[in-house]
């Protein structure tokens, strides 16, 4: 791979790798754009089948953290970590608290929390190191688990959507297919069936996909299956990547809106839904809930303010599709449209002014 190159296809700034002593700690942390502020963005863990794989998805996470924390209109730039190993049986004290020591030697130009793959308690470990940590337990001063508001923000985000595309402003008698049911997507099924919803569910674990079909009386069909089957909003919830050539050309659906990060496989696919005539929410508006709990936990975590920026998500989404219409671009363009006009603003007025002190 041509590092150097790959980072200037997408404007990334820089890219750290780190390896614990003990052998253990093989992490990557991608810095994307901090024209907004320091860098916030969860960090994965995941079983990389190789090198080239890690190193691909830090850089795709953290520009969708630039444009996530950007359309939020939070003053933090994007970066992602990853740390290379398999989340069953790699975790443990040594790992989190060596993670922590790299983390604090950034002097707070990187904060992080939990993603795919790392959970709240991970990050206590990291507090024996360094501060820079987010969404820690509530007895351990944290803001507690981000999947509370990131699956509120979806929700919502899936009613914007209704709205968009119906003219009504509730899903009752709708189907939602949900597309994994871990963090997000089991919370993101309760919202929906206590608003009427019905739901058709899929979960590469089949227990936890039972657990929730059962929990809410959904349909249950196999993970390979649930993109292709007839409903009104597909959510998929689960890894990236799941929008592509093939599987767009498959969906039978009116609407895409779920909590996955980086849900299109190419900048090209955001088009393929606009030319099948499906309404696709970019992922990084629709699940900006968790980003915006621990932005403010960096201030003084407030719960109901948090609650509150969140339910401004539908109204943002009404701008993307307004410029998307105007523009006459894809949805996923123009969400990205907008985030890099509001930095290309940052960039002059930092460029002219003197810093706040």
């Amino acid at each position: 791979m041509d590092l150097f190159q790959k980072m200037a296809e997408e404007g990334h700034e820089q890219m750290m790798f780190f390896r614990g002593k003990e052998g253990k700690l093989r992490s990557i942390i991608a810095f994307h754009d901090t024209t907004l502020g320091p860098a916030l963005g969860g960090t994965r863990m995941y079983p990389y089948a190789n090198e080239d794989d890690a190193v691909n998805d830090a850089l795709r996470l953290s520009k969708g953290m630039t444009l996530k924390s950007g359309a939020a209109g939070l003053h933090h730039g994007g970066a992602k970590g990853i740390i290379w190993g398999d989340p069953a049986t790699d975790k443990d004290e040594i790992l989190f608290r060596a993670y922590g020591r790299f983390i604090h030697g950034l002097r707070g130009r990187f904060t992080t929390g939990t993603d795919v793959g790392t959970y709240s308690l991970d990050f206590v470990d990291c507090l024996a190191e360094t501060p820079y940590v987010v969404g820690v337990p509530v007895q351990y001063g944290g803001s507690g688990d981000t999947s509370v508001l990131t699956a509120y923000g979806v929700f919502l985000a899936i009613q914007a959507c209704v709205t968009q595309v119906y003219g009504k402003t509730d899903c009752q008698g709708l189907t939602v297919a949900v597309q994994g049911v871990g963090k997000v997507g089991s919370k993101l099924c309760g919202h929906l069936a206590k608003a009427g919803a019905s739901l058709i569910v899929a979960d590469a674990r089949a227990d936890v996909a039972r657990k929730v079909a059962e929990e809410y009386g959904a349909r249950l069909v196999e993970p390979s299956e649930i993109l292709r089957e007839q409903c009104d909003v597909m959510s998929p919830n689960a890894m990236g990547g799941v929008l592509n050539e093939h599987s767009i050309s498959q969906l039978r659906c009116k609407i895409v809106c779920g909590g996955a990060n980086n849900q299109l496989a190419t900048t090209s696919d955001g088009k393929r839904l606009m030319d099948r005539g499906i309404l696709y929410a970019p992922d990084y508006v629709a699940n900006a809930g968790g980003v915006i709990q621990v932005a403010d936990e960096l201030h003084g975590y407030d719960f109901e303010r948090c609650k509150a920026k969140v339910e401004t998500i539908p109204a943002l989404l009404s701008r993307v599709f307004r410029a998307s219409a105007e523009r006459n671009i894809d949805t996923d363009k123009a969400a990205t449209a907008l985030v890099e006009e509001r930095i290309a603003r940052v960039l002059t007025l930092k460029s002219t002014m003197a810093p706040a002190r």
